[in-house]
């Protein structure tokens, strides 16, 4: 009697066991299985992704020390004539250096505010086989993308937008300033920097680091994917 309870138990698992595998069997049947992306969605998912780190990064940028405050994107006084910064320094003009630099800052955070519109823009352009290039690619990858083929677009209308806000905030003035008091000191020689080109290219630089942090940001946290094609597209890797 002992042996028939247990054969008849050991039968009834093995049924209920049968029973559970043809339940997940109909159910997977019901559900079917994932319908693959088309080339539309990736393009379009992409270029969402892009949008949404290009209106965060902007933002972030265009805000009241979004540069200057940002250890990540500040501009400092330009590089090749580091210099002129140092012997101003030196001569105790320190203040005027700093004010600067402040002014630089802010001429790229007024600046950054038309950025959005270029980049958006830009995105448009974006064939369908560059988003499935893009898509498997490095962290950046959609960003790196961008930079490469509109960079020399973007430097060409945003070019007059950073001349105009440099001198909105008076930082061509402080730097002309500048120059000509380093040009003064005897037995210097002389030096005359493209100032608009480097905010340009150090604002557009700045950009494009914070648009790749937040691509970044969409590809490894599926928090950040705010709608579904998002979630879809940046998942099924």
């Amino acid at each position: 009697m002992k042996y028939l309870l247990m054969a008849l138990l050991v039968a009834a698992q093995l049924n209920a066991f049968g029973q559970l595998d043809k339940l997940i069997n109909d159910a997977k049947k019901a559900v079917g299985t994932p319908k693959a992306l088309t080339k539309e969605e990736v393009a379009n998912g992409l270029k969402e992704a892009l949008v949404n780190g290009i209106t965060k990064g902007t933002d972030l940028t265009s805000k009241m020390d979004g540069y200057f405050k940002n250890p990540e994107i500040k501009i400092p006084f330009p590089k090749d004539v580091k210099k002129v910064e140092d012997k101003l320094r030196q001569l105790g003009m320190g203040s005027e250096v700093d004010r600067f630099v402040l002014t630089l800052n802010r001429g790229a955070e007024e600046a950054a505010k038309e950025a959005k519109p270029i980049f958006i823009s830009a995105i448009k352009q974006m064939s369908i086989d560059d988003a499935f290039a893009v898509l498997n690619g490095q962290p950046d990858a959609a960003t790196q993308f961008l930079k490469r083929t509109t960079s020399a677009q973007l430097k060409e209308k945003f070019k007059p937008v950073v001349q105009t806000n440099l001198d909105k905030v008076n930082a061509t003035k402080y730097y002309g300033d500048l120059i000509s008091n380093y040009n003064r000191i005897p037995f210097i020689s002389k030096v005359n920097p493209n100032l608009n080109e480097y905010a340009t290219d150090m604002a557009i630089q700045g950009l494009f680091t914070m648009i790749a942090k937040e691509e970044k940001s969409i590809r490894q946290d599926p928090a950040a994917r705010t709608s579904e094609l998002l979630k879809k597209v940046f998942g099924s890797k």
